[in-house]
């Protein structure tokens, strides 16, 4: 079966978490971290926008397939928890703008219980539930938001005198936006598990 542009430019984006990994880990080199860090700022916002850009041609050309369905949010968590864990390592944090280590146990969380939520699922059923909810698309934008605006920090901050106190609000309203969508989720979870049992009695 041939791949579609949308599945195509997801699995691009899976690639690229590898060189962003790799520059934010020199970040905080003296010699080279400034550049290091727009690299790494280029290619996530790459990765941000042919986020949009796939899932609407999957739409457009309706090509909205199981294996994108997967794909897409697998990059997403991919990119978002690596991102995540790199702002709070001594390697990959950037002066100035530290990302609480509590924000990044919530949002990393919520992608954790969520794999085994579906694990759970796909036991009991045997089939493959995904069912995303609004609420966890705004936790996703905000979430990517939230690394692309400690990444620019330093040059936003020059700009934006109050740029740091942004960033506080914008850290913690992605926080809370992914303890909500983790609570929907798990009711959708336990929803679809009764009426799988009363269609099989």
């Amino acid at each position: 079966m041939k791949l579609s542009w949308a599945n195509r430019i997801t699995i691009l984006r899976i690639l690229l978490i590898v060189p962003f990994v790799s520059c934010m880990l020199k970040v905080n080199n003296p010699d080279i971290g400034s550049a290091m860090r727009h690299i790494a700022i280029f290619i996530f916002l790459f990765m941000a926008v042919s986020d949009a850009i796939d899932g609407y041609m999957a739409r457009r050309n309706k090509q909205i397939t199981r294996l994108g369905a997967f794909l897409d949010p697998t990059a997403d968590k991919l990119l978002i928890t690596s991102a995540c864990l790199l702002l709070i390592s001594p390697r990959g944090m950037i002066e100035g703008f530290p990302l609480p280590s509590t924000v990044v146990v919530l949002i990393i969380g919520k992608d954790v219980i969520l794999t085994i939520g579906f694990v759970i699922l796909y036991f009991m059923t045997s089939k493959i539930y995904t069912a995303p909810v609004l609420v966890g698309k705004v936790a996703t934008t905000m979430q990517l938001s939230m690394v692309a605006g400690i990444l620019l920090g330093p040059e936003f901050s020059r700009i934006l005198p109050g740029w740091i106190w942004f960033l506080r609000v914008l850290w913690w309203s992605a926080a809370g936006t992914a303890v909500l969508a983790i609570l929907i989720y798990i009711r959708n979870g336990i929803r679809y598990i009764e009426e799988h049992e009363l269609t099989n009695m």
